[in-house]
Formats: structure tokens, sequence, C-alpha cells
């Protein structure tokens, strides 16, 4: 979901500033969109509306071709290229006389989604709504054959700010320059990505195969939030992650609570237990050496995270929170440290499920966000370190009988995907 026009103006503003021999300002580029907003809704529209979850490849591939036509429409040289899984979009714009090179990413993938949670027929049928969805805001009918919109218009479908909103107004930029007579001052590459969400496998496999593509001076990733203020961000840098699942056991078979409560032990307590161990009451994670690797912050860089102009009230009151973790002393210092943060929560049923059960197992799934002075080894041996501290025998699959009988408390770590850090520019 995304706030159409001023997203897709803060993205504009960014693209334009870094293609333009002379960047336009924020006025000139409200007017082309004001003049040419259906037109780019409706392209935003046509993407919006394939299904683009990893895993489904059929519609992965639909959206690649798509999204080539897309570029190959403003002159760009398009290649898909594949890899191992799905394929890469490339694009490439050059310009007679520029004297360096540009490249872009983003991702048209989207993570995978419950369907019964979207308040409208799919998450890819798009609808237009005059505000935020949690407060109270309508759904505007028809809205592809009007010309005005609510200033707080949002639009409502998988994937529509994370990414495929900043691509499309990264063509719209293009568009923006060649109607106001200009063109690029640099060569503009771009490699959209089919798996971000999923780890982008496919990618990092083809590093090597590709390499010639992906050579440039500079690298803009547009794959960010908005900021709060609406002024257009440049980030430089993006924290890395690393994912794990710690799985907690209880009996062999769920066992009835009438009779087997208060004797024998509940892996979902175990586990709810072994998940608060993890933090103290202010947010701050008590694993042994998990903030260590960062050094403390300079006067310059404590002045720098000042300058940046967040408004933590107003941002708590729109996320509708009383308080924060108290990690950094601000938003920004905060996001300097590693994090560690339980993504989801899974053990028997609950609801209209219910029942009255001790569950054999339970689970928790875990991202460790990573800033670039932290390893993403050394930081899973610390979290996994602390769970033995805790009197668990860790190990790395499912337990048999005699481990069971020798192990009072057993816990299963399983690694997923992980990610590097990077430092530059993420628009």
């Amino acid at each position: 979901m995304t706030k159409f026009r001023k997203t897709i103006c803060a993205i504009l503003l960014l693209a334009t500033a870094s293609l333009s021999v002379q960047a336009q300002n924020r006025p000139a580029v409200e007017r082309y969109v004001e003049q040419h907003r259906q037109e780019i809704l409706s392209e935003l529209v046509s993407l919006l509306s394939i299904p683009n979850v990893a895993a489904d490849t059929a519609n992965i591939r639909k959206n690649a071709e798509l999204l080539g036509e897309m570029f190959r429409r403003r002159g760009f040289g398009v290649e898909i290229l594949e890899t191992d899984v799905n394929p890469l979009v490339y694009g490439e714009l050059r310009v007679p006389g520029a004297s360096r090179t540009i490249l872009w990413y983003a991702h048209y993938d989207g993570q995978p989604f419950d369907p019964k949670l979207w308040k409208q027929e799919s998450a890819f049928k798009p609808i237009l709504r005059d505000g935020r969805m949690e407060d109270g805001a309508r759904e505007i009918t028809d809205f592809l054959t009007l010309n005005n919109y609510p200033p707080g218009a949002r639009i409502y479908a998988r994937s529509a700010s994370d990414d495929k909103s900043p691509i499309v107004a990264l063509l719209a930029a293009i568009d923006a320059l060649a109607a106001s007579g200009q063109r690029p001052a640099s060569n503009v590459r771009v490699v959209l990505d089919g798996e971000e969400e999923a780890g982008s496998r496919g990618l990092l496999s083809s590093l090597k195969k590709y390499q010639d593509k992906y050579r440039a001076d500079m690298m803009l990733v547009l794959d960010g939030p908005l900021h709060s203020s609406g002024k257009a961000t440049l980030a430089f840098g993006a924290r890395g992650i690393v994912t794990l699942d710690v799985t907690v056991f209880g009996p062999k078979f769920a066992l009835h609570s009438g009779h087997y409560g208060n004797w024998a032990p509940n892996p979902a307590m175990d586990l709810m237990q072994l998940m608060a161990s993890m933090k103290d009451e202010n947010g701050r994670v008590t694993v042994e050496g998990f903030y260590d690797d960062v050094p403390a912050f300079t006067a310059e860089e404590k002045r720098i995270m000042a300058s940046v102009p967040d408004n933590p009230k107003e941002l708590m009151q729109f996320l509708g929170i009383a308080r924060t973790d108290k990690v950094g002393g601000s938003l920004q210092e905060a996001l300097q440290y590693p994090s560690l943060n339980i993504r989801g929560l899974r053990s028997a049923y609950i609801g209209a499920e219910a029942r009255t059960v001790i569950p054999e197992s339970a689970i928790a799934s875990i991202d460790i966000r990573l800033v670039k002075e932290t390893d993403p080894d050394r930081m899973v041996r610390r979290l996994r370190d602390h769970i033995r501290q805790q009197g668990y025998h860790v190990v790395d699959q499912p337990p048999d009988d005699a481990t069971r009988a020798k192990y009072p408390r057993i816990a299963m770590l399983g690694s997923g995907s992980g990610g590097a850090t990077f430092t530059g520019t993420k628009a």
C-alpha cells in the first residue's frame, strides 16, 4: 500500500536529481505528476495486478516480461537475465557524452501473505482509498477514470510500496526529463530482482556471471520507506539480516492438559521464557556481546543523526504506541545497532481451533538485523551460547528418544537466509 502522490513525488525528486544535468525542483516534479497522474497510476496498477510471490514462478516471469516492455518503451536496452531461480530484469540507457554510470536496484517480488487478512477482493486487484484504511478511509470506485484524487489517497495492493511504486516512479522520472527536453547526465543501468523477499539467491549466485552489467560509478537502491516528514531521503547504507528458527520441544505428542497439566512441561511456556530472557524491560538485547562490535558514536556522528528531521511524538501517534525501546537515544541512533526481532511464533492452536492440549513443540522465527561492524556467524554463535546458558541442549535436527531422555531442555536452531550489510547510498 502506498500514499500515491507523496510517494511518487518523493522518488521522482530523487530520480531526477541523480539523472538530470540540472535537478528539477519540487514544483516542477509536482506539476508533471499532476499532468500525468492518470497514466502513471494506470501503469502502476497494471504492474500491481500480476501476482508476485517469489515461489509463483509463472507469474514472476509475467512480471519480468511486463517490466522489460515498460523499460523498452523508454529507450532502454533490455535483457532478461536467467539465474538458477527467478530471472533478473536488466536495462541500460546509454547517454552520448556521459562520463559516469548509475546503477539502480529494485525488486519486483513481494513477501508471502495471508489472503484472508486483506480487506478487498484480492491483494492483486488494487483499490484506492481516500486515506488510511486504519482510520476508516473509504474506497474510491472507478479511480482509474478520475483526474483528481484526495490529498491523502492511498493505493492498497501487494507490493504497492515494497517495491513496485519506486520502479514506476523511476520510469516517470525518465519521462519527466524527456517532457522537459532534458536527458540524463549519466548512463543508466537498472537491475530488478525477482527474489529479494526470498533471499536474492538468484542475484547472489549470478554476480560473477553478470558482473560486467553491474559495473557503475554509483549504485542507488530503491527499497526503503518514505521518511515520516514526507521529504525525499537518501540513506547511506542498508542493514543486513540473518534469520533463524528456534524450536523448543515438549512431549513427543500433544497431551490433554486435564490429564497432564502441572506435570508434563509445556514447550510454549518454555519458549516464551527463553525469548523473554533475550531482552530486558527497555528492549535492550541481553545476549552477551550483542552490541560489543559497535564503537561509540563520535560527536560528528551524533550531530548528523540529530539533524535528521524525525518527529518522535508524531511518529508514535501514527504507529499507535506509547513507548519505544531504549537501545539508542533516538530512532536514528537505534538504527546504528544490531537488532533482535521475533518475527513470528507458533505452537498448537488458537481461537476457534483452540484445544486443551500441552503442545509437543513451539517455534519462534527470529531475524537479527546487522550493521557493518557485525559478522552474521558471530551473532548467531552469541545467540546459540545464550540459549545454552539458559539450560538448553542445542541440536540442529529433531531429537531422538535417547536425546529426549538425556536432556531436560532441548532447543533446535535452524538457520535461514542472510544478507550482508552494505554501505553506500540507499534511496
